[in-house]
């Protein structure tokens, strides 16, 4: 397995879901290596763990150390059965393509999100930013070709993996998933609220703080929400390049005592956040990111049976399943209402959320049925040969 990730940074919180495959593969018996991309190297060397064996390799833009990936990823696949590629970026895929077809290995293609369109909307479309774009979108258009099978996390990417040519045998469902065993129903997050000073009713929020992610949509729907229920407070948990400006928004619309940014915290933290929260959220717009959009913070919510307050937007309806309230994307004014409407209606609801949501989980939305569906993809290809 490759990423092109640090899987130990906060920084590049995007490993969850290669971590998680890779736990739930070894605990089937299957030996997994692998192979991620430290921010800096050095103190990184080979180790086991739950996730297989870890193997560092340089992200150093350097034909050098290109070359040196590349011998490495050969020497690796010739033991292998399978080789997995997930994210397109250029200096992790390219050397897997080119190890799998040196070692004669089957290639799988785990494709979780767009990440062209996610490039753009995060940096804009300065020169610089076209031509790290335009490699994005020349490995997103050939890595589905060039792979042996293809897994999925949404059905926008689905259908864009037909577009290009794959065939529909060899495209697998890998939605994302919550781990079981600690995103529970009977997590106790009163030190979270004793942490913040939370003593009412407490809105949460969970994830990077970028252009993609539309935090501001929150905050302009917080405004809303405090002037009818003043009882409430925000809690808004994670780090981006977006922090400075988010902060601002909430100081010029005076919310300072009701909207608590938390920076980032560790994953193993995230569920005693979850379940310290009446309402959870998850706010976007509609564009070509979202089309493709799989929120691992609403299936998180789920898990712990939370009320969840969504945009309607890519799988974000398949994943929710009638499980909480679906709001118009891009409207502060329709989140404040959803919020509202949660708020009002707790009572009532969440007992029943509670249960339907987590048994939707358990059903589908975990790393035990992606993993499954995944090893079903490697079966294949491997038979095939």
């Amino acid at each position: 397995m490759i990423h092109p990730h640090d899987l130990f940074s906060s920084a590049e919180p995007w490993t969850v879901r290669i971590k998680n495959i890779a736990k739930e593969l070894s605990k089937r018996g299957n030996g997994v290596k692998l192979c991620y991309f430290p921010l800096v190297i050095g103190n990184h060397s080979s180790s086991q763990t739950e996730f297989g064996e870890l193997i560092p390799l340089d992200r150093t833009p350097s034909p050098k150390v290109f070359l040196k990936n590349i011998y490495k990823l050969v020497q690796l696949t010739k033991e292998a059965d399978v080789v997995h590629i997930q994210k397109c970026h250029h200096y992790a895929s390219i050397p897997a393509v080119i190890a799998a077809f040196i070692a004669r290995k089957p290639l799988h293609y785990d494709w979780d999100d767009w990440e062209e369109k996610i490039w753009y909307e995060s940096c804009g479309r300065g020169l610089h930013s076209r031509f790290i774009g335009v490699s994005f979108k020349l490995l997103e258009r050939w890595l589905p070709v060039l792979a042996d099978s293809v897994s999925c996390a949404s059905s926008h990417l689905k259908n864009m993996s037909r577009k290009f040519g794959v065939k529909e045998n060899y495209i697998f469902d890998a939605p994302v998933g919550a781990d079981l065993e600690k995103f529970r129903l009977d997590i106790d997050g009163q030190w979270v609220r004793d942490k913040y000073g939370i003593e009412g009713g407490m809105v949460l929020y969970i994830g990077q703080l970028h252009g993609a992610q539309y935090v501001d949509i929150l905050i302009r729907a917080a405004n809303i929400v405090l002037h009818k229920s003043p009882h409430l407070k925000f809690l808004i948990v994670g780090e981006g390049f977006l922090m400075n400006e988010l902060q601002k928004q909430v100081f010029d619309l005076g919310l300072e005592e009701k909207v608590i940014f938390t920076g980032a915290i560790p994953h193993e933290e995230v569920p005693f956040y979850i379940a310290a929260a009446d309402i959870c959220v998850a706010p976007f717009k509609y564009t070509e990111v979202t089309r493709c959009k799989s929120p691992l913070k609403i299936i998180e919510y789920m898990a712990v049976g939370k009320i969840v307050v969504a945009s309607c937007v890519g799988e974000v309806r398949n994943m929710l399943g009638g499980c909480g309230i679906l709001v118009e994307p891009g409207s502060h004014k329709a989140l404040a209402e959803g919020i509202l409407l949660a708020w009002e209606k707790k009572a009532e609801i969440k007992d029943k959320i509670r249960e339907r949501a987590r048994k939707r989980i358990e059903q589908k939305y975990n790393w035990r049925y992606t993993a499954g569906n995944i090893l079903d993809a490697y079966k294949k290809i491997v038979e095939s040969l």
